[in-house]
């Protein structure tokens, strides 16, 4: 197979990967483009170890703390350990929970999707936990527990400590979110999916006694609502008390600013736009809509004749994006990042990253004074052709890196 279609075989699977649009109906009309980010030469990428090494990874991250070693999370259900200056896996995978999922194929959205470190995981509490975030045999998603082995800090206990949460999900294969993260009210925070197909016909994310379509706030020692510092919007009669925001089509990857707290949300779209959701301040993002399926982007939507959302800008209910992007150029589908609060790229300090899965492209807001400020785009942060950008990652010293299908790894450095 030559190397261009091979590429645009990845593109259309790429297409489904993560909720673009696999099943969704068409829209149409025009729309006047945005001023185009400024580009900045000023990031490069690269490659962390040898090429072909991982199979398809979705996800990197680290122990807090941790300046040696960098957890790669693969859909397939492993999780392998890298040595974080040169690459190197470690020979045994930490975890291997392949028998438990959906196996996933070639761009499909199902699979072991993403993974958190507890911020009691590293000295002095070492309570040796973490947790990952799995579609089962059945489809449905499932957070779950997991231990390190006493004796061995480079492998896990294979039996899972504690099922926090399982969600039925739909027989539509799609969207099923994918993010677990802690926020800095040390709860855990869980990214779920609308339960897939076309225009969220059923109305989950707006349905605030469903958990698809949400983010959730969750005790990591229950898997119920948590109570740090606030409790959920919902914990009366009314809604489901897990249920921090809503409106959500697909949150496959959502991060919190280390620094302030802010809350980040790649939502990706149906056919016409892509978002970038934003909320800042003390508890952000609690009791938020962000419009899902009522508005794709800054257009209203209407599941019943989705053409408007192509047409043109209109105000969503709610609260609206911080920033969309419509699929000109064959974007597809967002990834989001995270803000960089690493210390060897000062000049990317308090900018968050984003890309697109199917156009590549790597792209950065910044936030002042509570509004949009600069925006940029970064051609060396592309990764090279025939790689998809999956997802993006932070180490222990927040310092950030690009993961990519089918199989790549690469850091941002300064050029």
């Amino acid at each position: 197979m030559s190397r261009s279609l091979s590429h645009i075989v990845l593109l259309l699977s790429g297409v489904l990967l993560f909720g673009a649009c696999n099943g969704d109906s068409g829209g149409g009309g025009t729309t006047v483009p945005p001023p185009s980010p400024v580009a900045s030469n000023a990031l490069r990428l690269e490659q962390v170890g040898a090429s072909g090494v991982l199979s398809s990874p979705v996800f990197l991250t680290a122990p807090p703390g941790d300046q040696t070693r960098l957890f790669i999370v693969e859909q397939g259900g492993l999780i392998r350990i890298l040595d974080a200056t040169t690459g190197t896996p470690r020979g045994t995978p930490f975890l291997d929970v392949s028998t438990l999922i959906t196996s996933p194929s070639v761009g499909t959205e199902r699979g072991l999707l993403g993974m958190a470190f507890d911020p009691g995981f590293a000295p002095p509490t070492s309570n040796r936990r973490f947790y990952i975030y799995y579609t089962d045999v059945n489809g449905d998603i499932v957070i779950a527990r997991y231990l390190v082995n006493t004796s061995n800090e480079d492998s896990a206990n294979p039996a899972a400590d504690a099922i926090l949460k399982t969600i039925p999900h739909p027989t539509n294969a799609n969207h099923n979110g994918g993010m677990l993260a802690f926020g800095p009210d040390r709860c855990l925070y869980a990214g779920i999916g609308d339960g897939g197909g076309g225009g969220d016909q059923p109305n989950n994310a707006q349905t605030i006694t469903i958990l698809l379509g949400k983010i959730l706030r969750l005790d990591p020692e229950t898997g119920n609502a948590c109570t740090n510092l606030t409790n959920n919007p919902f914990t009366l009669p009314g809604g489901a008390p897990e249920v921090w925001s809503y409106g959500l089509r697909n949150p496959f990857r959502f991060s919190f600013d280390r620094t302030t707290g802010d809350l980040y949300i790649g939502d990706v779209g149906q056919n016409c736009r892509e978002e970038v959701d934003v909320v800042q301040g003390q508890n952000a993002g609690k009791n938020v809509n962000f419009g899902w399926h009522l508005a794709e982007g800054f257009a209203l939507f209407d599941p019943n004749h989705p053409g408007p959302p192509c047409a043109g800008p209109t105000t969503p209910p709610d609260t609206p994006p911080i920033i969309d992007y419509t699929h000109d150029g064959g974007a597809c589908s967002i990834i989001g990042g995270y803000v960089y609060r690493g210390t060897k790229n000062a000049i990317a300090n308090g900018t968050y990253f984003y890309g697109d899965l199917c156009a590549g492209f790597v792209r950065s807001l910044q936030m002042q004074n509570g509004k949009l400020g600069m925006e940029n785009s970064w051609p060396l942060l592309s990764p090279p052709a025939g790689q998809q950008i999956t997802s993006f990652g932070e180490d222990a010293q927040g310092e950030l890196y690009i993961v990519t299908q089918p199989s790549g790894l690469f850091r941002v450095l300064a050029n």
